[in-house]
């Protein structure tokens, strides 16, 4: 195994979700939950070692969902201007 010397800093995902949000806090919470998938045991890891940071965001603030989901078009002109993307046809 390689030791690239490489220093991450807190990595903040923003997150919907209470439930995930509290379920990767919360140890005693989450040996309650039987069927979880792998990514969210690494996701909890890296929480409790502090490398990352759960934070809420509202559903409607989402922005991502520009490019996750159909949007329509008041909600994907409004992500649009959050992200300043430019249509090629508007230049």
């Amino acid at each position: 195994m390689f030791d690239c010397s490489l220093e991450f800093t807190k990595i903040c995902i923003w997150c919907d979700n209470t439930g995930a949000i509290n379920l990767s806090k919360n140890p005693i919470q989450h040996s309650r939950s039987n069927h979880i998938d792998i990514k969210h045991h690494f996701i909890k890891d890296h929480v409790q070692k502090g490398n990352v940071k759960l934070k809420f965001i509202e559903t409607k603030l989402q922005v991502v969902d520009i490019i996750t989901k159909t949007l329509i078009e008041d909600k994907f002109k409004f992500f649009k201007s959050l992200v300043n993307v430019k249509c090629l046809t508007d230049l």
